[in-house]
């Protein structure tokens, strides 16, 4: 080990130990949920559900979970069917007040906190509305569509001093291999240089499918929303992750998981990258040289089919040279590594591989009792030397105290833009430049032309 490594991890050790006992000096007094529940006076209101088994968002299963520390009061989704298969949920027991639009059902429950789990496409506007109207906010990932939201959405965020918790649940919850894998990277146990490679998996591209009738009780103009009119078909809202009308496909699916987690082991959460590029293709609908700012401005069109990117492999440098891979499957170079989902770190001294079901490689397992025990010291640093609990309790908490909780909008804009930077390097068909100060491209029109969307007036947010 260099001078330098040791030094390092002496003052990662003296800083971690630090941190563990300012924990045991000042500890927080926590609930169960049930207790929570009970004794809460904070008002939720739930919107975006989903239908009662999920089938189209997790939205309901989100909603419920915050049923378990604050009292629901109202329910909102643009399908009347969800709306009250929630409130019959035993839960709730057709207590809740039904809406189908959330502007008209917070001005007037006028809740304390605000669930979202729409469609992604809906998450900024809805956000911003409750936000401004004086509520905390709980929003499923991807926050964001695109750059210039999340750009927008800090901004609101700061300017009414709310709290706002992004669904990211893999920094709190999955056992804590996430955790722990972060705190190792940067505790030095794997050397300095790190390098991170990413899978997410690839994306469906079949495609075109029929139109069919919008199903009764459906409000499909608000459905859509703020992107282009479009007919009604099952795959289009079903799985709306493919159509980069309403999200990024994997990028963003479960980029907004793993670059996550990659950009904050490795120091980069409050920054950026400086290039993008790589390789990839899209759906079977869209065809080679496709002019996607056209399309997302209504001057061009597509067959309905799944139009986001099926496959991937793509880099994205940051201004130390540290290198991110994102592909659809990871394959290292030699051929010997080979995974279609999680995260490998590489250092001067060693790697390590975490995904939600196990963290391996031999800087694991040659952890000593006193590693482990200055590691965890580190996971309560990360997690701003709080238990760590469940993804929704640790926002309920913060509602409660004012702090800012795990998963905070500005770290999340960061990766979103990592995200959307991937995207929007395919959809230019090059390799790009991206200034993290500035927050733009540098000398390509139309990969900042795609940093926004238009909107439909009627749905601007």
């Amino acid at each position: 080990m260099t001078h330098t490594q040791t030094t390092d991890r002496r003052n990662f050790v003296k800083n971690t130990a630090a941190a563990s006992a300012a924990l045991t000096a000042a500890p927080y007094l926590w609930t169960t949920p049930a207790q929570a529940a009970q004794d809460s006076d904070l008002t939720v209101a739930a919107i975006g559900v989903g239908g009662s088994r999920g089938r189209y968002n997790r939205g309901g299963t989100i909603a419920r979970q915050a049923a378990k520390f604050g009292k629901m009061i109202a329910v909102c989704d643009v399908d009347s069917m969800h709306t009250a298969e929630f409130n019959a949920d035993k839960l709730f027991d057709g207590s809740l007040s039904e809406h189908t639009d959330y502007r008209k059902m917070i001005d007037s429950v006028k809740p304390d906190i605000v669930i979202i789990g729409t469609n992604d496409h809906w998450h900024v506007p809805i956000a911003k509305y409750a936000l401004r109207a004086g509520c905390d906010v709980y929003c499923e990932k991807p926050l964001t569509l695109t750059i210039d939201e999340g750009k927008d959405i800090c901004k609101v965020v700061k300017e009414t001093g709310k709290v706002f918790q992004v669904g990211t649940q893999q920094r709190t919850e999955m056992n804590r291999l996430f955790l722990k894998a972060i705190a190792m990277v940067q505790g030095g146990y794997i050397g300095d240089g790190v390098n991170a490679h990413v899978a997410i998996g690839g994306a469906p591209g079949e495609g075109p499918f029929k139109n069919t009738p919008v199903p009764e009780g459906l409000d499909w103009d608000f459905w859509v929303g703020p992107a282009p009119m479009a007919d009604y078909s099952l795959e289009r809202r079903k799985f709306f992750r493919w159509y980069l009308e309403y999200s990024g496909g994997k990028m963003t699916d479960w980029g907004a998981h793993h670059i996550d987690i990659a950009q904050w082991a490795m120091g980069k959460d409050n920054t950026g990258p400086t290039t993008v590029g790589g390789t990839g293709q899209f759906g079977k609908v869209v065809p080679d040289g496709f002019n996607w700012p056209a399309f997302f401005e209504g001057k061009e069109s597509l067959k309905n089919g799944y139009n986001a990117a099926t496959k991937f492999n793509l880099s994205l440098t940051f201004d130390d040279d540290a290198v991110m891979t994102v592909n659809h499957e990871y394959v290292s170079e030699d051929g010997k590594t080979k995974f279609p989902n999680g995260i490998l770190f590489e250092g001067s001294r060693g790697r390590i591989f975490v995904n939600r079901g196990k963290l391996t490689g031999a800087p694991v397992e040659q952890l000593s009792e006193a590693d482990n025990k200055d590691i965890e010291a580190a996971m309560a640093k990360l997690y701003k030397n709080k238990p760590i609990t469940s993804h929704m309790q640790n926002f309920f908490e913060c509602v409660k105290d004012r702090s800012e909780p795990i998963s905070d909008v500005y770290t999340h804009h960061r990766t979103m833009t990592s995200c959307h930077m991937c995207n929007i390097a395919l959809m230019a068909g090059e390799d790009l430049k991206w200034d993290p100060a500035k927050e733009e491209f540098i000398g390509n029109d139309m990969a900042n032309q795609l940093m926004a969307r238009p909107s439909r007036p009627d749905y601007l947010g």
